[in-house]
């Protein structure tokens, strides 16, 4: 399988690199940063650099040609503002999309975030909403298209070693934390299962191993 990763140099982005090149995956990273170049190509994946805050569905489909399979994995990160949040969390998931499409790529997985469905507090903090509109706002472009889609919304994040067991359930699910690993390892995973597309999912820490909680959303 050619699996193309957008935001391949992230926390979950370069794990899952990482994974998929050591089961015998071809894999393309997409970063901004011609820096990342080095840590791609030692996590086993091949490199595209292309700014998804600039660049055109034409451009990046170029990089998707002869592709299976896209994830969207990207995101502004700790620090962005209010404007980045929607140009990276939103309109660079909907860049991919037309990028799949036009490459006629079928299956994007996206990594979305919990809690875009909740009603925010009065007085919630002002990057945290944006944050959270622009992942809601990925979500409804994404099945608005006629693409192959599975949406991951992980819990809280950790940099903890991964346990290889999860909770994967569809919405709604009580918060809780989930490693950065079976993040990783889910979303692999989800690239061989046929059964999960056009599915939302949460998915935290848990007591299932990852095959067989992916199996129990397949059926």
């Amino acid at each position: 399988m050619h699996v193309v990763i957008a935001g391949a140099h992230g926390k979950i982005g370069l794990r899952l690199a990482a994974l998929l090149a050591s089961r015998g995956d071809v894999v393309t990273g997409v970063v901004r940063n011609p820096d990342h170049r080095a840590d791609l190509e030692q996590a086993g994946a091949a490199v595209a650099v292309v700014d998804l805050e600039s660049a055109g569905a034409g451009e990046l489909a170029e990089h998707l040609t002869g592709a299976d399979a896209v994830v969207f994995t990207a995101g502004a990160g700790p620090g962005s503002g209010v404007a980045r949040k929607d140009t990276v969390d939103r309109a660079a998931a909907e860049l991919l999309a037309e990028a799949a499409r036009l490459a006629g790529v079928r299956r994007y997985l996206l990594v979305s975030s919990t809690g875009v469905d909740e009603t925010l507090a009065p007085g919630a903090d002002g990057v945290w909403a944006a944050y959270v509109a622009a992942k809601k706002a990925a979500e409804e472009a994404l099945k608005a298209t006629d693409l192959d889609w599975t949406i991951l919304r992980p819990g809280a994040l950790t940099d903890d070693p991964g346990t290889g067991r999860v909770l994967l359930a569809p919405p709604p699910v009580d918060r809780a934390e989930v490693t950065r690993d079976d993040t990783a390892a889910v979303l692999a995973a989800l690239l061989d299962a046929p059964g999960t597309i056009g599915k939302v999912l949460e998915l935290r820490e848990g007591d299932d191993e990852v095959h067989e909680a992916i199996a129990a959303v397949s059926a």
